[in-house]
Formats: C-alpha cells, sequence, structure tokens
C-alpha cells in the first residue's frame, strides 16, 4: 500500500486522469480520455479556487463572507456561493437566513468530533476538486519504528474526512476515505477499528463494505462484549456476539455477557459510588479482580472514582484481563496523566508488554501526534495530555515502580516546619503558574486540596489560643506530607519541569537579586552574574504571569489559590509586593 500521505494526493481531479463529479452536480463528469481542449484552463481554474480557499485562512482574509467554527476553537473562513454550488449539504445551510455567517461545526456535524486539519482538507476539496497534499503532522505518529499506514493518527484523519464527507454530501471523497481505510484495514490494530466501525455504522449504506469488513475483523479480534457496548451501537454488537457464538469463537468474554455480580461492580463504578462497591465486595460473590474492576475504571469511569479504587488496595494493578491487557495498557490508551501516575505509584509495571508485544509507553506513542510530542515545552501553558502521558511513561522505565512516603520527621520543631512548609508552598505555587497540568497531576495524586493552605502572618480566620501549638502543628505536617509528595513525584515524572523551578529556588539570595534594579553601584563580575539570574527570573516568572492572562480564566489557576499563592511569591522573592509594568515583573522594597 502506498504511503497514506500520497494515496490522498493521487485522488480525483478535475485536472487529472479520473472523473469527478460533485454532489451538487448532474452533468457528465470530465472523461479521462485524450486530454481535450481547455484542460489547462480548468486547471488554472482550480488553482485559482484553491488560492482563494488558502488566503481566507488568513486572518486578514476579506473575501470570504462566513466563517465554520471548529471543536478547538478556530476558525475557517468560507465562501458560501462556492460551498452552495459544491455541495447540496452547504446550499441547504446558507439558505437558512436564521443561521447567520459564524457556523458552530458541532451543529452540523453532531456525530463525531472533527479536527480543523481534516475540516480544511474536505473544504479544499469542495474548491478545487482536487485532494490537496497532507502535511506529516496529520499522519505520523510518535512511535520512530511506526510506518504511519494504520496508526491513530492516520486513521483517525481518515475517519474524520470520511465523516465530513458522508456529511457534507460529497461522494467522490466518501469513495476515496472509504477506499483507503479499506487498503489498510488488516494492519489497524482492534482497537482503533472500533473508531473505524463507528463511523461507518453513522454513514450506513454509504459505506456498507467497510462496515461489513469491520464487523468481519471486530468478529475475529480478541474485545470483550463489554468494550463493544461501551463502544458501538446496540445493533452492531449484537450482530458481532451472535456471528461469534455461530462461528464458534467462544473465548472468554467474546461471545457471552458478564455473570449478574459483574455487572453489579460494573454499575456501582458507573455511578461512580464506592461505597456501594464496598457493599457488594463483602457479599463475597466475586472480587475485583473476578470482574476486572480495575480495567474497567481505567477504561470507563471518571478519573476520581478509579484513585478511590486504587486506594482500597485490594486489587492486582498487575493483573491481565481476558485480552493480556494490564491496567496500565488500559490507562495508555484512556491519555489520561493523573491515572498512569497513579498506577505507576502504586506499583504497576511499565515494562509489561501486550501479546503482540507493546508495552504502555509505545501504545502512548501510537495514539499522539508526532508534531504534539516534539513541540517545546512552554512554560505557563497547559502540556497536552497525551504528550505528558509519553513523558510520564519514559520516566517510569527504568525506574523502581513504587513510589515512597515523603521522609518527613515528626520530631521537627515549630520553626522548622514552617520553613520547609514556606519553602514547598513556594515550589508548588511556581510549578502551578509554569506548568499548571504537570502541577495540577501531582497535587491530585498528593491530596494537597484535602488539606489546610499554610497561611502567613496576618491570616484570615480566628483560632482558639490554648489550641495554637498542638493544631498549627498538626495541620502542618499533614500539609507538609502533601506538599512534599507532590514535589517528590514532579521530580521524579517531570524532570525538565523540576529543573526550571530547581533554578529558580535554589538561586542565591533572591532578597539580594531584586535589589540589583535599583542599586548603581559599579558593576562587578559577581554582581554581575547574579544581575543575570534576576534578569532570568524576571523573565520566567513574567512570561508565565503573561501567558496565563492570555490564555486561561485566572480564576481556574489562581483564585483557588488567591489567599497563599501572592504571599508565598513575594516571600520567595523576599519583597512586600509584586508589580506589573506591562508583563514585566519588578520586586521593589
Amino acid at each position: 500500500m502506498v504511503d497514506a500521505r500520497t494515496a490522498f494526493s493521487d485522488s480525483n481531479d478535475i485536472s487529472g486522469s479520473s472523473s469527478i463529479c460533485y454532489a451538487a452536480h448532474t452533468e457528465p463528469s470530465f472523461s479521462a480520455e485524450p486530454s481535450p481542449p481547455g484542460l489547462d484552463d480548468l486547471r488554472k481554474l482550480s488553482d485559482n479556487l484553491q488560492s482563494i480557499f488558502d488566503s481566507s485562512l488568513q486572518l486578514n482574509s476579506s473575501f470570504a463572507d462566513a466563517k465554520l467554527v471548529v471543536a478547538d476553537g478556530r476558525e475557517l473562513r468560507v465562501h458560501r456561493c462556492i460551498l452552495s454550488a459544491r455541495s447540496p449539504f452547504f446550499r441547504t445551510v446558507f439558505s437558512d437566513k436564521d443561521r447567520g455567517t459564524k457556523l458552530e461545526l458541532k451543529d452540523l456535524a453532531k456525530d463525531f468530533v472533527l479536527s480543523f486539519e481534516s475540516v480544511a482538507n474536505v473544504l479544499s476539496y469542495l474548491y478545487s476538486g482536487k485532494v490537496k497534499p497532507l502535511p506529516e503532522s496529520v499522519f505520523v505518529c510518535a512511535d520512530e519504528e511506526c510506518s504511519h499506514a494504520a496508526c491513530r493518527p492516520a486513521v483517525e484523519f481518515v475517519v474524520e474526512v470520511l465523516y465530513a464527507s458522508f456529511t457534507f454530501q460529497i461522494s467522490e471523497l466518501v469513495s476515496l476515505s472509504q477506499g483507503h481505510l479499506l487498503d489498510n484495514l488488516d494492519k489497524i490494530v482492534a482497537d482503533d477499528l472500533l473508531v473505524v466501525l463507528g463511523v461507518a455504522d453513522i454513514c450506513g449504506k454509504v459505506c456498507e463494505k467497510l462496515l461489513t469488513r469491520c464487523i468481519d475483523n471486530i468478529i475475529k479480534s480478541d474485545i470483550d462484549v463489554t468494550t463493544l457496548e461501551k463502544s458501538l451501537s446496540i445493533n452492531i454488537v449484537k450482530q458481532i456476539v451472535d456471528s461469534r457464538f455461530t462461528q464458534g469463537f467462544n473465548g472468554p468474554g467474546l461471545s457471552s455477557y458478564p455473570d449478574k455480580h459483574v455487572k453489579r461492580i460494573h454499575r456501582a463504578l458507573d455511578s461512580d459510588d464506592v461505597e456501594l462497591l464496598r457493599l457488594l465486595l463483602k457479599e463475597g460473590h466475586t472480587t475485583l479482580d473476578d470482574a476486572c474492576a480495575l480495567h474497567y475504571a481505567v477504561a470507563f469511569c471518571d478519573a476520581k472514582t478509579t484513585t478511590e479504587l486504587l486506594d482500597l488496595s485490594i486489587a492486582d494493578v498487575n493483573l491481565r484481563n481476558s485480552r493480556g491487557y494490564t491496567v496500565l495498557h488500559i490507562a495508555a490508551m484512556r491519555k489520561e496523566p493523573k491515572l498512569i501516575v497513579s498506577l505507576l505509584t502504586k506499583g504497576a509495571e511499565p515494562s509489561d508488554l501486550t501479546p503482540d508485544g507493546r508495552n504502555a509507553l509505545k501504545i502512548a506513542k501510537r495514539l499522539t501526534r508526532a508534531v504534539e510530542y516534539n513541540k517545546p515545552k512552554e512554560e505557563g501553558k497547559v502540556t497536552p495530555k497525551d504528550s505528558l502521558c509519553i513523558e510520564i511513561l519514559e520516566q517510569a522505565e527504568g525506574r523502581a515502580p513504587l513510589l515512597g512516603e515523603a521522609s518527613l520527621s515528626l520530631a521537627l520543631g515549630g520553626d522548622d516546619v514552617r520553613m520547609q512548609l514556606l519553602y514547598f508552598e513556594n515550589r508548588v505555587t511556581l510549578a502551578r503558574l509554569l506548568f499548571p497540568m504537570e502541577a495540577k497531576v501531582a497535587m491530585d495524586i498528593a491530596h494537597v486540596s484535602g488539606t489546610s493552605e499554610f497561611l502567613l502572618a496576618g491570616a484570615r480566620r480566628s483560632v482558639d489560643l490554648n489550641d495554637v501549638p498542638f493544631k498549627i502543628k498538626e495541620e502542618q505536617l499533614k500539609r507538609l506530607r502533601a506538599l512534599s509528595k507532590t514535589v517528590e513525584l514532579g521530580k521524579r515524572f517531570f524532570p525538565r519541569c523540576s529543573k526550571v523551578l530547581d533554578k529558580i529556588m535554589d538561586a542565591e539570595d533572591l532578597s539580594e537579586l531584586g535589589q540589583l534594579e535599583e542599586e548603581e553601584e559599579e558593576e562587578t563580575d559577581e554582581r554581575h552574574v547574579k544581575r543575570q539570574k534576576y534578569i532570568e527570573l524576571q523573565e520566567i516568572v513574567g512570561k508565565a504571569f503573561e501567558e496565563d492572562k492570555e490564555e486561561f480564566d485566572r480564576s481556574q489557576i489562581i483564585s483557588s489559590s488567591s489567599s497563599t499563592s501572592g504571599v508565598v511569591l513575594v516571600n520567595m522573592i523576599g519583597r512586600n509586593n509584586i508589580n506589573d509594568n506591562n508583563g514585566r515583573f519588578t520586586f521593589r522594597n
């Protein structure tokens, strides 16, 4: 099979050797006979229309008269007359005057989430009659050993093009996409095949051949009935289960549904009811391992429910299900960093392989676009979850799987506890500003939110002075353990972030550095080095605050720690206030 990137570009083309007939037209299609007069003119027309679409992607375009807003908020500027002429779908949409000229794609294509790239590719075809060559960023996953013909990014993109073409009623592009998937169907892993089957089911008779082939492949696969029920329509699941029974595919979980006791456990997890789960376990009809409860929770349940289940410590985190997958394999498919870290800290083994030879890291890489994985980490911006999963699993390989408790002495005196607590508060607050996603993962697992914030002088609450010595110590120690574990998790799984924080927290005499801005003494080598450290610190913190303002709702990141964050940052620098001068932060006496 030819490479996925060229397969699309060698497709139907009004200027090429094959015929094309837009769904909106009934006129005879262009023939593949010897070049008719005017073929060069047709090519020029196609190129001109393509250039109009390309220019409409620019923010300063003055020709487009409508917008399509995709799921990530980006906009595609389009021309209603061209789309209406090429597609009966858009003709109907734009004839509805109540819709306006700014359309949400989720309102037009409701059954599947479409990416900016896939929609742009389909619209480009409508403009020019040619499938535009695609950038590697669309097809290439993060696994360098992959051929990129059937990994998740390639499969998802073609499936999105198929669904968009079906929705927009572009029959030629539907046929092309379906043909590409059919050619690569036997290379696609069973879990990704569910995505293809789901869209083929939506398209119905238009994709009947693809639907039939997908069902045949799933029948022969090892995907269990529970996963099928969660992923496909009832009719398709029944068809697969009945066919398996008839054809003799009667392995564990293939053609029979879980027994009632296992189903009760799954329902309790679905409803996030851990207490009900405890009661069911007391009945003794089944265990968490018998029900593969961890696998189920990691695949389908809320992350909080899953961590509570892990905290029961009565299930084997390295148990293999009927398919030979460990819980960590399932977590890598889910692409949820918090679940992966939780499993690793509970002893999950990152080197375990699936029956087809993949470990959790390879699974995660095959699911992630290389362009996302290789993108430099930017301070103050949220790291994509799939890239973060890969980073965590990379750090886990070759390390001891268990994470020890933070080593803190209960005999520490009040002042020592206060100083350590201040250090950890400073560090975690900075982490939340510079690396919000990584900090959230570590803080959630360390249960920082369940501890009281460390309030410095001027605390806004009254206490019984007779109880102060005992209560403060007890609260401080609990907070200290949680923050210390947060830092420990960060250093283990996010070393690049930790190095940035180390550089800031370990800077020599930050209070003295802050004075350098106002002093005008003779410059010495020592002072020059310190001044450079101060400027670098300014830039890092200033950039974090500036990007935080632009990209996020400040209340989601800072307000929850408003009673601590401002004071903590000030104490870290050794100053009483922080002033923002057009994005530049200065620390003053």
